[in-house]
């Protein structure tokens, strides 16, 4: 089930800021991977201090984030259905579609464990041309149907450069391409789901707000069901869609690319707890 920032003071909970307008340098990988790189830290789902990762020109990385795990079990329905262990098991299907079309795959868990917030992000802001797609199952919602959410456009005057921002808007750069894969995998997902939305949604996705990188949550309904194999049926259609988006994402952002560059800041902001 999606996290939402429901009061103002959970914007400034981390202590890490970022300098608006400002280029991070990212570090080098070491010439010998330690177990804390991002492939690593894909296999633990624990990734603090990770090394980016070099790949071709071109969207090559997508960040898959099954949410909760560990002690946090996400929604719960009422057969004993967990999110989860459901997010888990989706994410498989998708990393299969996604490395089917050539594109490297990461995941924030790889197991029932519960990495933070910042953990996930930090592993995330690691790459570049990248992005980044938190999974998630619902406890309302109308059974059998996808939704697909993105942060809100941030409101006032953009923060003049060299200005301290909290770790938690990082996410308030890539707004608008994120909207743009937001509205991609949702078409595709009503396409496949009668009754999911043909526009994606928008909300305050905590999940989201701290990734440097255009960033999407996708979220099933829902737990409530009494067979937890109705879900599982549509992990396929799932995986099917947001693998088509993602083509469809990387046709563009690699166009642009070609002549340019995307609106994309070169390097991920730094890790909570650290200013530079």
């Amino acid at each position: 089930m999606l996290h939402f920032v429901r009061s103002l003071s959970l914007l400034f909970l981390p202590a890490g800021l970022l300098l608006a307008g400002a280029v991070y340098p990212q570090a080098s990988p070491p010439a010998q991977q330690a177990p804390q790189t991002a492939a690593a830290a894909a296999t633990s789902g624990t990734p603090p201090n990770i090394a980016p990762r070099q790949e071709p020109p071109g969207l090559n990385v997508v960040v898959l984030d099954p949410a909760h795990g560990g002690m946090d079990t996400g929604a719960r329905g009422a057969g004993g259905i967990r999110e989860s262990n459901l997010v888990l098991a989706l994410a498989g299907q998708i990393r299969a579609a996604l490395e089917k079309q050539g594109l490297t795959v990461l995941q924030t868990r790889r197991g029932d464990d519960g990495p933070s917030l910042d953990d996930r992000a930090s592993l995330a802001n690691a790459q570049r041309n990248a992005i980044f797609i938190s999974l998630h199952v619902g406890s309302t919602g109308l059974p059998g149907t996808v939704r697909v959410y993105t942060l809100p456009a941030p409101q006032g005057v953009p923060p003049a450069a060299g200005a301290l921002l909290p770790w938690d808007r990082a996410q308030n750069a890539f707004v608008a391409m994120s909207r743009k894969l937001a509205d991609l995998a949702q078409v595709q997902l009503s396409l496949r789901f009668k009754g999911s939305p043909q526009n994606a949604s928008e909300a305050a996705v905590r999940q989201l707000n701290s990734v440097a990188l255009p960033a999407i949550a996708v979220e099933l309904a829902n737990v409530s069901v009494q067979d937890p194999a109705l879900i599982e049926r549509m992990m396929p259609g799932v995986a099917d869609g947001v693998a088509e988006a993602v083509r469809s994402f990387k046709q563009a952002y690699d166009a642009e690319l070609a002549h340019g560059a995307p609106s994309v800041p070169p390097a991920a902001p730094p890790a909570p707890g650290s200013v530079r």
